[in-house]
């Protein structure tokens, strides 16, 4: 198989010239392709089969222990001039990076299949949507691909169309972590990834291409790629409205795209449209228009059950390939929050007897097509997208952040998103729960200079004649005891109620110094479980804390110098301003 892209064939050429594969393998995106690479991967042991009575489909892949998660630290961002990354990202110059990649990636496939995988990020046939090809010797990573992505001849043939492309390279070399690096290159739409095969460095269309390569693209063609959800919220009215929401990984994303109706609010519907990556762009109408890129869930597995997140648990027992979970004797996946079951075997293999550790990692994952999921909704393949009325923006804080509030206009939402802070997770290495600047969830993912990208943030906003509204949402306000005061899951449809009524002005909001919050009788808590004076302490606003945290702020802002947008600095002292009176 070949291609009438010349760029494209001279590439592959090359890449296959530097690597020398055994063999070249042009992936067409079938299910008798599909089908072989896990026969494949079983009888080599890089997959193991589950309970196919129980799990029919389903097979479990084990990392190496020391490739378990991004590894931010590894990751670079490859301009011309530093100043063009930003503090946000690592840097390394373009020649010093294909220096240091080309000597990893010379003769690295050398007795492996060299596959070559054409994909589309969003609907095959939508103007918003874009393509990259991945060239990888993990055939796991090609599993997971199509799971992903819309991959195969369609994705070739809209490339030959087009003539553009993403470039993405990937080994999983020989799995060192002193050999391993994600190299992007923005200018040249390309990446370079070596000596991962876990999702998040070697999945290439995800976090590389469809945030930090992307969010490049879109500076430059004038739109927005984000790491949001999108959920499409039905009143009892009939009345539908489209949400995007951006939070860090492990802090409720999944759970809230695929949200179920609480039993005091049935007659609300929630449909998926996407749990992880939004493209967004400005409309002839002047709304904000969004695509979810992707085609399936790369979704963090411990915690997930029947009540936390039942759609997404009801994806989990067919066609799902697992990564890092636990096993049963009777070969069932097991993971932490799993009601029913007992580990029998750890995440590594080991026996496991309890006591040493969790038996699933932490950042266990699930891969599943978006099909699968109950609430997924069919304009997930609109090509046009769907109509964004709110983008909410949400942290991990035990403190502080009220449970949610709304932004005063377009500029002070910018300022709320890019002065996010949240508690790290298991989906970052290094430790859990210190408390780090977050701006949009984008941290780990923007490709270029924060400064420009909230610049880029307030150019798109004065394109729109009718803007979304922005919120900030906390899940996680903790009590004197150290307990969640607000019960999260499926009651978050409350919050998100609330918004839906903001939206169309059918309630009024409360003054504060920080944006506006909900007054305490158009929230509904009917049937909620809430500690005495919770709902109070929820929706309060210390102003000696706040007055703390925008100092907090401007030290953030002040690392980006003079690049920082002046109407961000203006906002900043506004809202300071109202703390202090």
């Amino acid at each position: 198989m070949s291609t009438s892209n010349a760029e494209l064939q001279a590439w592959i050429n090359q890449v296959t010239r530097d690597c020398r594969p055994d063999s070249v393998h042009w992936c067409d995106g079938s299910e008798q392709e599909y089908q072989g690479l896990l026969e494949r991967m079983v009888a080599d042991g890089t997959l193991l089969k589950l309970n196919q009575e129980t799990h029919p489909d389903c097979y479990l892949h084990r990392s190496d222990p020391t490739d378990v998660a991004r590894t931010e630290h590894l990751t670079f961002v490859c301009t011309q001039e530093q100043e063009d990354a930003g503090p946000n990202n690592n840097w390394m110059a373009p020649g010093e990076a294909h220096v240091k990649l080309d000597k990893l990636f010379d003769g690295c496939m050398e007795g492996r299949t060299m596959y070559v995988v054409p994909y589309c990020m969003g609907p095959i046939d939508s103007p918003l949507a874009r393509c990259g090809v991945e060239i990888t010797d993990s055939p796991y990573v090609v599993a997971n691909l199509r799971l992903m992505t819309r991959m195969g001849q369609a994705a070739l043939q809209r490339i030959e169309r087009e003539g553009r492309f993403v470039k993405g390279q990937h080994s999983i070399g020989d799995l060192s972590p002193e050999r391993r690096f994600i190299m992007h290159f923005p200018d040249d739409l390309l990446i370079r990834s070596i000596g991962s095969g876990y999702g998040g460095n070697a999945l290439l269309s995800k976090k590389c291409h469809a945030l930090r390569i992307a969010s490049y693209q879109a500076r430059t063609e004038g739109w927005l790629a984000e790491h949001m959800l999108i959920l499409g919220l039905e009143a009892p009215n009939g009345k539908r409205c489209y949400v995007a929401a951006s939070f860090p990984s492990a802090c409720g994303k999944t759970n809230l795209a695929m949200l179920r109706a609480p039993l005091h609010m049935q007659g609300y519907k929630i449909f998926t449209i996407g749990d992880d990556i939004c493209w967004l762009q400005p409309g002839e109408d002047g709304r904000l228009w969004a695509i979810n890129p992707e085609a399936g869930f790369f979704g963090v597995v411990p915690g997930t059950n029947e009540d936390t997140n039942y759609n997404a648990y009801a994806m989990l027992n067919r066609d799902a390939l697992f990564a890092n979970v636990a096993v049963t004797a009777d070969n069932q996946p097991w993971w932490e929050g799993k009601k029913d079951g007992k580990p029998s075997l750890d995440w590594k293999g080991n026996p496991y007897t309890g006591g040493n550790g969790p038996a699933a990692h932490p950042n266990a994952r699930f891969t599943v097509s978006m099909r699968r999921c109950p609430s997924y909704a069919e304009e997930a393949e609109h090509p046009r997208g769907v109509p964004i009325s709110a983008i909410i923006f949400g942290g991990r804080r035990a403190r502080l952040a009220p449970l949610v509030y709304e932004a005063r206009d377009w500029a002070h939402g910018v300022m709320v998103g890019a002065s996010v802070a949240s508690e790290t997770t298991a989906a970052q290495t290094g430790a859990v729960g210190v408390v780090r600047r977050d701006p949009m969830a984008m941290k780990p993912f923007c490709g270029y200079n924060f400064a420009d990208y909230w610049g880029h943030w307030l150019n798109i906003g004065a394109q729109l004649k009718q803007p979304p509204k922005i919120f900030h949402v906390n899940w996680f306000r903790k009590d004197s005891d150290g307990k969640f005061m607000w019960p999260g899951f499926g009651e978050n449809l409350r919050v998100l109620e609330w918004i839906l009524q903001r939206c169309e002005e059918k309630v009024a909001g409360r003054e504060s110094p920080i944006g506006l919050l909900p007054k305490a009788e158009d929230l509904n808590v009917d049937g909620l479980d809430l500690a005495p004076d919770a709902l109070a302490a929820l929706l309060s606003v210390d102003s000696g804390e706040w007055r703390e945290e925008m100092e907090h702020i401007n030290e953030y802002f002040t690392q980006y110098g003079a690049r920082l947008p002046e109407r961000l600095r203006e906002t900043h002292r506004a809202q300071a301003g109202r703390l202090a009176d």
